[in-house]
């Protein structure tokens, strides 16, 4: 039966190397249908000492406010004979002997996680311990309930760690070890509160009364061990743990052990129930029941696993060949991928697959909407157009037409049109990256190839901004163009005005009069609609011609160019074994 808790523990490190933990992970499942004990308590309800006096060793972080930040999953090995000494599964083949340094490296290691802030993280920390003096048995240590966010931590902390321990406990298959403290009235217990949301019978709720021996003269927890205050289907566990002064004395665990024993003994509320109270029994009861649990959940582990190693199988064969040995070999294989990938890129922009027509609504809606947003009115003022006329007078009024007036006003008005154009450019080159992300995520081949993947994904993405560029610089200049040449016979078919523009008589910054400069403005409003409309035809060609087309003709060009130059093997690493 011991094998089988070393078996779920070897499960479980699988699992977290794999990057399943449970929530958003590749393999959920699997982590949840683990039976697990998980540790629960409120901060100071001794939550700590209870998991140092189980394993006979200092070893946890300790400190004012919240000190566990991340789930510790802690693998207890009984071992016949040898000196004691921890690892932890992210500096493999590393022994600890010194548990001062294992404390320490929790601490460092959940700094590396989160920082140095006192945000927290749902990424496991695994350690195991091989020792003579433990039973074989697997806790998770939880981030203490909290009621209050002290300096440096979001108001959300209270929630967020209770979200984490609820996520924790409300699987199943999760044994929960609720830490109350018996100096405090169990209806504010936050281990009892939050277990009886989860489990309200108590079906898989063990709970563990702490600071016994710190209860007011005359009072006692006899009712609450004999499970009469608040009845779990496990009997209640009582313990007495080091004071703070025997912790800064470092005293013995071993000690502490035997004085625990001798308080549970010697005391006469509590003698009828010694033989079941004490850390050293509930590290074995706890045992033994996760043994019993475990036996009931192998067919469904079993099974699970099974099938999916199964599925796993089954993508692997449609992930197909095998990688070639030779750099020629390598470099076929990475041009065919190529191939599929920007083969299925162009049957999006085709039409063969979906999203091509985003393409479309940029020129069919988009634009056209955001040139009719265009302010030419703003632009075309009758106060506008007199400034830019009469300053184009100089010194003197001219006799028949401001021509340079003119050429002020449209320029000015055509020169807004870059913002839309410009957007075009833009609206479409998101499309083709967004695309090209969805083309990678369709290849089937690429997914057996990580870090060729990355590669393929970069270059395109390189490649569709270049083109981006050359088809902002194209499409602008299809609007400069025209504000550098006006359509002469535009201006010719106009009915000539045989009359003087004003009035001599008035004052040099009032020579034309209001129907001549709205005639003007009219006249202005007419050429800028037909270079609009003009624009709003050539605008597209430019960008499919420099981008989407582009894209179809020389997507990877650059990436095939530069793949002779490379080591075939970077480009070609698969994914590791599962």
């Amino acid at each position: 039966m011991e094998n089988l808790i070393s078996l779920v523990n070897k499960i479980q490190r699988a699992c977290t190397a794999l990057g399943d933990y449970g929530e958003e992970s590749t393999l959920p499942t699997l982590w949840d249908a683990l039976p697990a004990i998980a540790v629960v308590g409120g901060q100071s309800s001794g939550k700590s000492s209870v998991l140092e006096s189980v394993v006979g060793k200092d070893f946890l972080p300790r400190g004012s406010g919240i000190v566990t930040r991340r789930p510790l999953v802690l693998q207890l090995h009984k071992i016949d004979e040898g000196r004691e000494y921890a690892e932890f599964l992210h500096l493999p083949r590393k022994r600890f002997t010194d548990f001062a340094a294992v404390r320490q490296e929790i601490s460092d290691e959940t700094d590396r996680e989160t920082g140095r802030s006192k945000q927290i993280s749902a990424v496991p920390i695994h350690l195991s311990i091989y020792s003579p003096n433990v039973v074989n048995l697997t806790l998770v240590d939880l981030p203490g309930l909290t009621k209050v966010a002290v300096e440096g931590q979001p108001d959300s902390i209270v929630h967020d760690i209770e979200n984490m321990v609820r996520s924790f406990i409300e699987k199943p298959n999760c044994i929960i070890l609720a830490i109350s403290p018996a100096n405090q009235d169990l209806a504010t217990s936050d281990a009892i509160k939050i277990s009886r949301e989860v489990d309200p019978r108590g079906e898989r709720t063990f709970g563990v009364l702490t600071k016994i021996d710190l209860m007011d003269k005359g009072t006692d927890a006899v009712d609450i061990l004999e499970g009469k205050s608040y009845k779990l289907q496990f009997p209640w566990i009582g313990v007495v743990n080091r004071s703070q002064a025997d912790i800064n004395k470092s005293v013995d665990m071993i000690a502490a052990r035997r004085r625990e024993r001798e308080y549970f003994s010697n005391s006469p509320e509590y003698k009828h129930l010694a033989h079941r109270m004490g850390s050293e029994h509930l590290g074995k009861m706890l045992s033994k029941h996760l043994e019993t649990v475990i036996k009931s959940r192998i067919p469904g582990l079993q099974s699970l696993i099974s099938k999916t190693i199964a599925e796993l199988e089954s993508e692997l064969s449609r992930l197909g060949k095998p990688i070639a040995s030779d750099a020629g070999g390598k470099l076929y294989m990475i041009m065919e991928i190529c191939r599929c990938f920007d083969q299925i890129f162009k049957e999006h922009l085709d039409g063969i697959r979906p999203g091509g027509d985003k393409v479309y609504n940029v020129f069919d809606s988009q634009l056209p909407a955001a040139l009719k947003r265009l302010q030419f009115d703003k632009q075309l003022s009758m106060e506008n157009v007199k400034k830019l006329i009469t300053e184009a007078d100089g010194y003197q009024p001219h006799l028949i037409a401001p021509e340079q007036g003119y050429r002020r006003l449209i320029e000015s008005s055509i020169v807004t049109i870059r913002g839309p154009a410009e957007a075009a450019v833009d609206a479409v080159h998101a499309i083709l990256k967004d695309l090209v992300h969805k083309s990678i995520s369709e290849t089937l081949e690429l997914k057996q190839y990580p870090s060729l993947r990355v590669e393929v994904t970069n270059a395109a993405c390189e490649a569709l901004d270049r083109m981006k560029e050359e088809s902002r610089r194209a499409t602008v200049q299809l609007v400069d163009m025209e504000t550098s040449y006006l359509t002469v016979e535009f201006f010719r078919k106009l009915p000539q005005d045989i009359e003087k523009g004003g009035n001599p008589t008035h004052s040099i910054f009032d020579r034309y009069n209001d129907s001549y400069l709205r005639r003007i403005g009219t006249t202005v409003l007419s050429y800028v609609t037909m270079v609009v409309a003009s624009l709003r035809n050539s605008i597209p060609k430019s960008v499919v011609y420099c981008q989407v087309r582009a894209a179809k003709r020389s997507l990877l060009d650059h990436f095939f160019a530069d793949l002779g130059k490379k080591e075939v093997r970077i480009s070609l690493q698969p994914l590791p074994p599962s």
